[in-house]
């Protein structure tokens, strides 16, 4: 259940409040360089307390690389990191063991382990876990980036406040640096000012709200991939179902697509520099599972935060009764603000996966002193 890929292996553990949580990649090539200071960037966009818009925890997310690295590179040996949970306080969820939260994993979750499941903080089933995901990610983003490869991700919508599309065809590098450093992380000063309000009116009110983030993979060779199951696609999508909150997950045009004759849907064929190049992006960048050179763009739907200040119909598990739950402790009104570079994260790792399969398209890592 905590393991993703083929070539790269990713294997998350931890809970929400146990005493740390952490992350085993396997297959990373021998002799890459990491940028730890980099790295430690890219947790800092996912980590909590930042503003009003996420939660109040207070955690450093600071990586600590048990194995697997030496002076400054991969070793060949398997990579582990941990990240030290502080911030906790469990008997925020005291409450939960008994009383489960609507639309949170508490109820089948104890049915499943049979009441031995760990609910603070939701355990196993937190969003916490997506920290050690970045770690996995950061790392296969600096590895995609020296090939040419650029993943960039931001808000498409939170609740009816929308943003501007991804240009199909592809962004410029300045727009891209411009903008992904920000909170919320949009193309738009306007839609950035209208997502705030919505997340805010939901504080406000006690609630919360969802939102849709598109995530765009550009540089990617042509032909990697496959038919039916080694679809790059559903290796995607499988990756991004990882993330707790995710509903929905759709490529290129997606359900709009169901909508239109093929002559509007289909991407014509034309000889550009030289080279077959699909003239438009309606498929998203992969046509039979196989990726086509044009940009994977790839848009993803996060519910609302179930943990809200409302009261909340529920049921006793002791009394076997009818209950009512008021969730307590710190809570994202919208989680979809600082899944950005977690959706990023875990299309790096998709990506790099799927690079894999044909290492001769990679470049020779040099030799160790040559």
């Amino acid at each position: 259940m905590a393991f993703y890929g083929s070539n790269l292996r990713v294997t998350v553990f931890g809970q929400s409040h146990a005493a740390a949580i952490g992350v085993t990649i396997d297959g990373l090539p021998a002799g890459e360089a990491i940028d730890i200071e980099a790295l430690e960037a890219f947790l800092a966009r996912r980590a909590p307390g930042q503003n009003r818009m996420t939660t109040q925890r207070k955690e450093p997310d600071k990586p600590e690389i048990l194995c697997g690295f030496l002076d400054g590179h991969t070793c060949g040996a398997p990579l582990t990191a941990v990240i030290r949970n502080t911030d906790t306080r469990s008997k925020d969820y005291a409450a939960i063991a008994d009383l489960p939260r609507p639309s949170h994993a508490d109820w089948p979750a104890d049915v499943k382990y049979g009441g031995w499941q760990d609910v603070r903080g939701g355990g196993a089933f937190s969003a916490r876990l997506t920290a050690p995901l970045c770690i996995a990610g950061g790392i296969a983003l600096q590895l995609l980036e020296r090939r040419g490869i650029r993943v960039a991700a931001h808000i498409r919508s939170i609740g009816s406040a929308e943003d501007r599309p991804f240009n199909p065809l592809g962004e410029p590098d300045e727009v891209l640096e411009a903008r992904l450093g920000r909170t919320p992380v949009t193309l738009s000063d306007e839609a950035a000012a209208a997502m705030q309000a919505e997340v805010e009116a939901a504080r406000k009110s006690a609630d919360s709200v969802g939102g849709v983030i598109e995530c765009m993979i550009s540089g990617m060779p042509v032909g990697l991939g496959g038919p039916l199951f080694e679809g790059l696609d559903g290796r995607i999508a499988q990756a991004v179902f990882g993330i707790p909150a995710v509903k929905g997950v759709e490529f290129g045009l997606g359900f709009e697509a169901s909508r239109l004759r093929g002559s509007q849907n289909n991407d014509p064929y034309g000889m550009v520099g030289g080279r077959v190049t699909p003239l438009t992006n309606r498929a998203g960048g992969i046509a039979g599972g196989i990726t086509t050179g044009r940009p994977i763009i790839f848009r993803v739907a996060l519910k609302p935060t179930p943990s809200i200040g409302r009261p909340q119909q529920t049921v006793s598990l002791k009394g076997q009764c009818d209950a009512e739950l008021k969730v307590t402790g710190r809570h994202d009104p919208c989680v979809a603000v600082r899944a950005v570079p977690i959706v990023e994260a875990v299309a790096a790792v998709a990506a790099l996966d799927a690079l894999l399969d044909a290492p001769a398209r990679l470049p020779d890592v040099p030799r160790r002193g040559a």
